[in-house]
């Protein structure tokens, strides 16, 4: 019988089993599926590595930076900063700390005011300045008011760069997620470089279960039930332990546990791939679409970012549409096309549609009171535990906390 037994091996999941391993337990992971990573998943497809979802890394991620070796993930790089779709032309804003010489055409861009630049700035200054531990004690608001009313950004800069941009971030334009995911997030974009590693975001969990020890984990092993420290699988089988971690998205740890308080509720997102002959933009960088028309919200060419993520003379091409739309994946696929051609014109309709992801559990819904605490409580009963994303920030950087403060407390409850 393991010490610990842990149901997902997703980051949270893998993060908590590799402390608890350094730390002398023993441990099984039950993972349902038939590899690691949870949402963090990458597909092999014709030659293309095709990430489950719009996903990216912020190397000042501090709990990632702490768990990783950066270096062996081979990271790669964006362009810091947009090329925003306004009023049918294409607009850049660059980081001007970056890129000092693309300030001009940032500065003077329509999307936002000169005033409106001056205060990306100051909150860049007053963000990367202060102690984190600070950024999570600041009055929770939604992110549209913290904008308006807290940093005094005008109606212009907020529909069209913080909407589109914190829209794909948080997988919801509406900007209701709390302002405390919000300064955090922006920070960690200031602070250092959003990156892919060079063999998809799947990299990030294969590089922590690489350190398990051999026959940790058992795929392809659903759970249906969790009764005490004793784990049922879907074929009836009982496995037990000293402790149990629930590692799983959060509705199914609200009905593993069955306790309601652990369902904090979803965000959705759909993602398309295609492959090009030639990428339509020529640089690692992210498109906005600030027209609030059509389904597309962001753009980018992964293959312009890292080579690996496709074939050699081929451009793979990653389209995120918000949510879940209530139309076939062939009716959105159309629309997504025909909106894209208004973009770059008749070349679209040569690009090789690869694959749709709907991703229905993407983040955890993050409007306030979500982070009135940084890290909610992970121990719900005697020997029974859950860690996720759901109980830190809806981020990489929160699961792999969740992970980590997960085994700190069964590590202090079995001592």
């Amino acid at each position: 019988m393991p010490d610990v037994l842990i149901l997902g091996a997703g980051l949270s999941g893998l993060t908590c089993a590799r402390h608890l391993q350094e730390a002398g337990l023993s441990v099984t992971v039950l993972e349902a599926s038939d590899d690691v990573g949870g949402r963090v998943r990458t597909d092999e497809y014709r030659g293309f590595l095709l990430d489950r979802g719009f996903q990216v890394l912020l190397k000042a991620y501090p709990e990632v930076r702490e768990e990783m070796d950066y270096r062996a993930l081979d990271l790669q790089r964006f362009y810091d900063g947009a090329l925003v779709r306004f009023d049918g032309r294409f607009h850049r804003l660059a980081d001007p700390f970056r890129h000092p010489m693309d300030a001009p055409g940032t500065v003077f861009s329509p999307i936002g005011t000169f005033l409106d630049k001056m205060k990306v700035a100051r909150a860049r200054a007053k963000l990367t300045k202060e102690p984190l531990e600070d950024l999570f004690q600041r009055e929770e608001v939604t992110t549209e008011e913290a904008l308006r009313n807290r940093w005094g950004f005008s109606d212009r800069m907020i529909d069209r760069f913080f909407r589109p941009f914190f829209g794909g971030v948080f997988f919801n334009r509406s900007l209701r997620a709390s302002s405390r995911m919000f300064e955090f997030t922006f920070r960690m974009f200031a602070s250092d470089d959003t990156v892919l590693p060079a063999r998809g975001m799947q990299a990030l969990p294969n590089h922590v279960a690489a350190q398990l020890q051999p026959d940790t984990i058992t795929f392809n092993t659903s759970v249906r039930e969790v009764n005490g420290t004793t784990v049922v699988d879907s074929k009836g089988n009982e496995h037990r332990g000293k402790a149990v971690v629930v590692a799983t998205d959060a509705s199914m740890a609200c009905s593993l546990l069955n306790d309601r308080s652990i369902d904090c509720g979803h965000t959705s997102t759909t993602n398309l791939y295609y492959a090009a002959e030639k990428a339509p933009v020529d640089e690692p960088i992210l498109v906005l679409n600030a027209d609030d028309e059509g389904p597309v919200n962001n753009l980018a060419v992964l293959s312009n970012v890292t080579p690996t993520y496709a074939p050699s003379g081929a451009a793979l091409i990653s389209v995120a549409v918000l949510g879940n739309p209530p139309v076939s994946d062939d009716a959105l696929e159309r629309q997504v096309r025909e909106q894209l051609k208004r973009w770059f014109g008749a070349d679209v309709d040569r690009w090789l549609h690869l694959k749709t992801y709907r991703i229905a559990h993407a983040l955890p819904d993050q409007e306030p009171p979500f982070l009135t605490s940084p890290i909610r409580s992970l121990r719900i009963r005697p020997g029974q535990y859950v860690c996720g994303d759901h109980r830190a920030t809806g981020s990489v950087n929160g699961a792999v906390a969740s992970g980590r403060k997960a085994a700190a407390d069964v590590l202090d409850d079995l001592s």
